[in-house]
């Protein structure tokens, strides 16, 4: 059954969410044998004075970074939310508004502009996850917000306006849309079989084997099932965690030693530095319980073919429903195939 879904147009059922996938496997094979480019090595700087991100530069705020050494965290001088903003609520017929709280921030990965995390040492890695923790913690203790959405937007192609490495943390009065899906789905099994969806879905797909990109004591890499970008991947920990703040000081680091495989591996499909979006989806911060909760991270990356073949939701899309032509379990053999060791270090 497996190898005829490799050939076969069909549908894939995404568990999270509880929405369908098209797949059409048959229309590219393989689809890595397209158009590659020569490996052209990203050299930066480790210093840009003209970086509104690096150390003892000002910003265009005005206000001037300090010289950090280690992960640093500010408030977002182009927040989309604030948290002063005024009590608003309109409704007119079907027309409905209302005022919406925040608090964004932004967050410096390492002092050294030429770095992505792929790049970065484990324990330097580490310390970025200790900040998402301690972000997490401390801005859903605030009253006004409910939920702590810590994400990353790597590489112009996604939209990235500063190449420091660096991620932002958006914290909201409200729950997302994206978020209250995997909400219901994950309550809805869980009233069922006492038991974490995102758990019993980690331990079938070890037993299976095909789509695991890696595995530590704590972690798992993977190319889920329903995937919709080409490689599309996830890090789930093995112990039922509803947030990252439960993370111990082990967990913490094995979460960045997978990180930092996951992030070499995307590197070296294409030898380029990859571009995603990554995102971690997990409990709402509204001070009610959610045993049922699993967090997990997400990259979405466009690339399809090559450093510049990206894969444009268009089309059937934007308005039928998601498709890809390459399927979940050809991902995982691309990116398994790649050595660990990062393609710049053969340069």
């Amino acid at each position: 059954m497996d190898q005829e879904l490799n050939n076969t147009p069909h549908r894939r059922y995404n568990i999270l969410t509880g929405e369908w996938i098209l797949v059409s496997p048959h229309r590219t094979k393989r689809p890595w044998q397209g158009k590659t480019e020569e490996s052209k090595a990203d050299k930066k700087d480790t210093y840009d004075p003209s970086c509104y991100l690096c150390p003892g530069n000002t910003r265009a705020s005005g206000d001037t970074n300090p010289d950090y050494q280690e992960p640093y965290s500010f408030v977002n001088d182009f927040s989309s939310l604030l948290p002063d903003s005024p009590e608003i609520k309109f409704e007119k017929g079907l027309l409905q508004a209302e005022s919406e709280k925040g608090i964004c921030k932004v967050v410096c990965f390492s002092p050294d502009h030429s770095l992505t995390l792929p790049l970065m040492e484990v324990e330097d890695i580490t310390k970025v996850i200790e900040i998402w923790k301690k972000e997490y913690l401390e801005l859903g203790s605030a009253e006004a917000i409910n939920y702590v959405q810590i994400f990353e937007n790597k590489g112009a192609i996604m939209g990235c306006s500063n190449p420091h490495p660096h991620g932002q943390i958006w914290s909201q009065s409200s729950t997302p849309t994206e978020v209250l899906k995997k909400s219901g789905k994950f309550r809805e099994y869980w009233k069922k079989n006492n038991r974490s969806l995102l758990l019993d879905y980690l331990n079938q797909e070890l037993k299976a084997g095909e789509r695991i990109l890696d595995e530590n004591e704590h972690f798992v890499s993977l190319i889920p099932y329903w995937a919709v970008w080409p490689f599309e991947a996830m890090i789930i920990p093995k112990r039922h965690l509803q947030h990252i703040g439960q993370l111990n000081q082990e967990e913490e680091k094995a979460y960045a030693e997978i990180l930092k495989k996951l992030t070499i591996k995307y590197d070296n499909l294409f030898e380029t530095s990859f571009p995603y979006s990554s995102g971690i989806h997990q409990a709402p911060t509204d001070g009610k319980e959610y045993p049922e909760w699993h967090f997990h991270m997400s990259f979405y990356p466009p690339l399809l073919r090559s450093a510049t073949v990206k894969k444009f939701m268009v089309g059937y899309e934007m308005f039928a429903g998601p498709q890809r032509d390459i399927t979940a379990e050809q991902a995982a053999k691309r990116l398994n195939d790649l050595p660990e060791a990062h393609y710049s270090k053969a340069l």
